[in-house]
């Protein structure tokens, strides 16, 4: 295991997993400068580099996962509210959006390991990640509607795709929060771990992730990623070329004579 510290970013290595804390636990980890929003897209970027890496996790330190923005800076016109419309619009362009693409970007399996409050842009963080597991304290807000303000960072794009049109609505009209359950309910999230055992659901999941040849996951993430915004007949040339790349590779035919080795196994 191994760890690095500086900034609001902390990076730690469990095996094939890489986990980047989200390290601010005093600030509820709220992400209110540019400087952070650049510094997590580019650790989300490095290690979407790392050829050895299998999973990433993203989590909070202390009670919260992310609590949205900086709301005296909002009131203030200060950071991200500062300047002419032209100067924030930039502004979001050049930093905020970094973190999204970032994401939209990495080949491996991506897990937003939920350990309490993601609000606003804390919400939106963790729906870009491929898969969201809660601790029971993890609740989930689309706050902006409260503060006068809308998702700038993608969020209105991805929560449909996660909860469906209606309940996505519903979450940014009201900007009224849902608990863990009601996350598990409506499929925002896939599992409620149970107390104390957020960081270990998460981390075995990554680990079962890893247990399968490392390029056909990522396939098979790009066929799923790509599936939604493709037709059908496009989906299918996809699925054709990657298959030919799949049935070729060494790693499908070392798979395939692990299972038959496992399947004998058993019958004797």
């Amino acid at each position: 295991m191994t760890k690095d510290a500086g900034g609001l970013i902390q990076t730690e290595r469990r095996g094939d997993t890489i986990i980047l804390w989200l390290n601010r636990p005093e600030e509820l980890n709220r992400l209110s400068t540019e400087g952070q929003f650049l510094e997590l897209a580019d650790k989300i970027r490095q290690a979407n580099l790392d050829p050895t890496a299998r999973a990433l996790i993203i989590t909070g330190k202390g009670k919260a996962f992310c609590a949205g923005g900086d709301l005296h800076k909002m009131a203030n016109r200060e950071g991200f509210s500062a300047g002419t419309p032209q100067d924030i619009r930039m502004r979001y362009k050049e930093t905020i959006h970094q973190v999204p693409l970032a994401l939209n970007d990495v080949d491996i399996p991506t897990i937003a390991a939920v350990n309490g409050p993601a609000y606003g842009a804390g919400c939106d963080l963790a729906c870009m990640c491929d898969i969201r597991i809660a601790s029971p304290d993890a609740t989930f807000c689309v706050s902006f509607a409260e503060l006068g303000i809308i998702s700038g960072d993608g969020g209105s794009w991805i929560l449909p795709r996660l909860v469906g049109r209606s309940t996505a609505m519903a979450m940014t009209f009201t900007a009224s929060p849902i608990d863990a359950v009601e996350a598990l309910r409506c499929g925002l999230v896939t599992q409620v771990a149970g107390p104390g055992q957020l960081l270990e659901s998460a981390l075995s999941l990554a680990e079962r992730i890893a247990s399968h040849p490392r390029n056909t996951v990522r396939m098979a993430k790009r066929l799923l990623r790509s599936a939604e915004h493709t037709s059908l007949p496009d989906h299918l040339d996809m699925a054709a070329a990657l298959q030919a790349i799949a049935h070729t590779s060494e790693e499908h035919i070392a798979a395939v004579n692990r299972l038959i080795q496992r399947l004998q196994n058993k019958s004797t």
